[in-house]
């Protein structure tokens, strides 16, 4: 290597998380909290003491599972390392090496990237969404870049 020259993939790791999804989730999280929060305020006594325990429950479980959805939506990420590419969408993590990704796409109007491997699978990477604009796009030309120079 040439004196003066960077080696592969500076600033590894790297990881791209979507901002959309996050927002949605915090402004949909806090909206429902506050919905609910003021229909209950906004019950009398009287119709507070007709709800059983059940029903209560259940309530409690609906926002909980809500609250686990959202929590999924904004785990979503991308992180690029010197040895892979970690992708977790939702609550599901995977791996691959530099040596399995062949191609990094996110056409027009779709609504996040794809990473097309080595074995002819494709796997759709929510971490880069392309609702974000330019900073999708950018992430999509530094992941190319990163996949080039790594997979040599």
């Amino acid at each position: 290597m040439p004196a003066g020259s960077e080696a592969p993939g500076p600033g590894l790791p790297r990881t791209w998380r979507p901002l959309g999804p996050r927002i949605v989730a915090i402004v949909l999280g806090v909206g429902l909290l506050v919905i609910l929060a003021m229909a209950w305020i906004s019950f009398g006594d009287e119709v507070r003491s007709k709800f059983t325990t059940f029903q209560r429950g259940t309530v409690v479980f609906f926002v909980l599972l809500g609250g686990a959805v959202l929590h999924a939506l904004t785990r979503s990420r991308v992180t690029a390392d010197r040895d892979g590419l970690t992708v977790v969408n939702g609550y599901r993590s995977r791996r691959y090496e530099w040596a399995e990704v062949v191609a990094v796409n996110l056409p027009t109007g779709a609504p996040w990237v794809t990473i097309d491997l080595s074995d002819g699978r494709t796997v759709s990477a929510m971490g880069i969404q392309g609702s974000d604009g330019a900073k999708s796009r950018e992430a999509v030309r530094e992941l190319r870049r990163l996949a080039d120079e790594l997979s040599r």
